[in-house]
């Protein structure tokens, strides 16, 4: 109907899903970051992350959906990549409800617990001390959006696209207010996980099918797939 498969609505789905957990993670870095900074700096500092991102997303993207198309060895790379997406979100997920909280008080420059401060039990910090850090991890966390985006979209060139143009616009716009809603329903951070570790098996058996024949696994990997890639 419409010209949409269900193979099509599917990736869609993931994409989408993963674009929100992911911009709202990268997001949480970067006020965990920023928290020990005073007001006008830690402000300076969260803009600067997210601009970075931004910037970042847009140049892997071009980088990266040219890379994955190159075969298997790559697809590989790229799925055991996820994988360690994946150990760093479940330690993200089970940092303390503390730290958490100066992560997006700091975000939302407001004093959500009531407590009369904002970030204040944060450790201390230079603006220098916490760009670097912010820009190392937006280099990290924007290639890990990318290739995941590219690995939910398998052959979708349509998803793909859309994808990558959301993981943008939501990590210049709306990457603050996804941070707070993930704050309160973790549940859906939980869900973005399984995607992701869902799509880096996929793209890992995608790719080692493309040296080796490996039989038809419902969900995770059709042979054809592969043949379609290339």
């Amino acid at each position: 109907m419409f010209g949409l498969d269900p193979s099509f609505l599917s990736s869609l789905f993931q994409v989408i899903l993963i674009d929100l957990v992911l911009a709202g993670d990268n997001a949480v870095v970067i006020g965990l970051a920023a928290a020990g900074l005073a007001p006008d700096l830690r402000r300076r500092a969260i803009l600067i992350g997210i601009l970075a991102a931004t910037v970042l997303r847009i140049c892997f993207a071009l980088l990266t959906t040219q890379l994955l198309s190159l075969g298997g060895g790559l697809l590989i790379a790229g799925g055991v990549l996820l994988l360690w997406v994946c150990w760093k979100m479940y330690r993200e997920l089970t940092v303390s409800h503390e730290e958490e909280q100066e992560a997006t008080e700091a975000l939302a420059d407001a004093d959500l617990n009531a407590d009369g401060s904002v970030a204040a039990k944060a450790p201390r910090k230079t603006l220098r001390q916490a760009v670097i850090q912010i820009i190392v991890a937006d280099v990290s966390m924007s290639l890990d959006n990318v290739l995941a985006v590219a690995g939910a979209a398998q052959h979708h060139f349509e998803a793909l696209v859309f994808g990558l143009a959301l993981s943008v616009v939501l990590m210049g716009v709306a990457a603050t207010f996804i941070a707070r809603l993930l704050h309160r329903f973790r549940w859906i951070a939980w869900i973005g996980l399984l995607m992701i570790l869902f799509v880096a098996i996929r793209m890992g058996l995608e790719g080692l099918g493309a040296f080796i024949a490996i039989p038809e696994i419902p969900l995770l990997y059709t042979p054809h797939a592969v043949a379609a890639g290339h």
